[in-house]
Order: structure tokens, then sequence, then C-alpha cells
């Protein structure tokens, strides 16, 4: 399985950005997909996660600012990001999840800064 994670940036605070990851490979069936971030120097944590059955789950500080959706058809996931604030700075990492493993993407740099 790879994922493929793009759509980071650099946004003033109160902007917005749209990742996106796309899974490929062949005889997986996915658990779960979700964004994790790690700021410098800290550990990385979860920002949004999404079963295969439609259950999602937030982080505090992202709750009603970012939606997390996925494209079945195309094993996609999105984190649309919205009224972001300079504590949303960090890389961003996508996650699928299936019942034998976890998979990781490699990073997308988010920097809100204005």
């Amino acid at each position: 399985v790879q994922l493929q994670a793009s759509g980071g940036g650099l946004v003033q605070p109160g902007g917005f950005l749209r990742l996106s990851c796309a899974a490929s490979g062949s005889g997986f069936r996915v658990n779960e997909m979700g964004w994790y971030l790690q700021a410098p120097g800290k550990q990385r944590e979860l920002v949004a996660s999404l079963t295969s059955s439609g259950t999602t789950k937030y982080a505090d500080s992202v709750k009603g600012r970012f939606t997390i959706s996925r494209d079945n058809g195309k094993n996609t996931v999105y984190l649309q990001m919205n009224s972001l604030k300079p504590e949303d700075t960090a890389l961003y990492y996508c996650k699928l999840a299936t019942r034998v493993g976890a998979y990781w993407g490699r990073g997308t740099q988010v920097t809100v800064s204005s």
C-alpha cells in the first residue's frame, strides 16, 4: 500500500486548505483512514479519522473547523481545513489502517502565518 498526500502550503490565519491522500496498491481493505500532525519537537497526534462505516473522530482543537471525508471509489481521504490558526502549523501525515496493519504517507507541510 502506498499513500500519496498533497495539498499543504502556506496560508494566512483564517484561511483554508484541503489535504488529499490517495491510497494505491492491491489486496487491501481499508478499516480506517486518518490525518495526524506533528509539530517540531512534539509527538505525532491525531487530527481526524474516518472508519469504513463512516464514524469520524476529531481532535478537540479542530472540531468545527476541519472536516474529514473519503471517496471510497478512489481510496482517497480528504481533510478540509477552515479557519486555520498559526497553531495548526505542522507536518500532516495520512494514515491508512487495515485489519492487519497500518501504513503512513509522507507528510505534507501546512504553515499558517501572516
